[in-house]
C-alpha cells in the first residue's frame, strides 16, 4: 500500500493548548478532542493513540495533577478498547 495517501485529522498545537487548560481547569476535554477528530475524515485509532500517549508524557513532564494524567489515560484505554473490538 505504498503511496497511498491518506487524510488525518489530527489536533493541531492550538487545540491540543485548549485542551490542555480546560484539564489545567479542571474541565472535561475529552468530547472537544472527540469532535475536532472526527471532523469531515476520522483518524486512525493508532495515530489517535500516539498522539494520547505524547500528550501523556507532555502532561506528566509539566506536573499537571492527578486528575488530568488519569483523564489522558482513560482516553488512552478507549482507544485501546476501540481497537480491539
Amino acid at each position: 500500500m505504498s503511496g497511498v495517501k491518506r487524510n488525518r485529522n489530527v489536533l493541531n498545537a492550538k487545540q491540543k493548548l485548549e485542551i490542555l487548560q480546560k484539564l489545567d481547569k479542571g474541565e472535561s476535554a475529552s468530547t472537544d478532542a472527540e469532535y475536532v477528530l472526527n471532523e469531515g475524515n476520522t483518524i486512525s485509532h493508532s495515530a489517535a493513540l500516539q498522539s494520547v500517549e505524547t500528550l501523556l508524557g507532555y502532561v506528566g513532564q509539566r506536573g499537571f495533577d492527578y486528575a488530568d494524567i488519569t483523564a489522558v489515560r482513560k482516553i488512552s484505554v478507549d482507544i485501546r478498547q476501540e481497537m480491539n473490538k
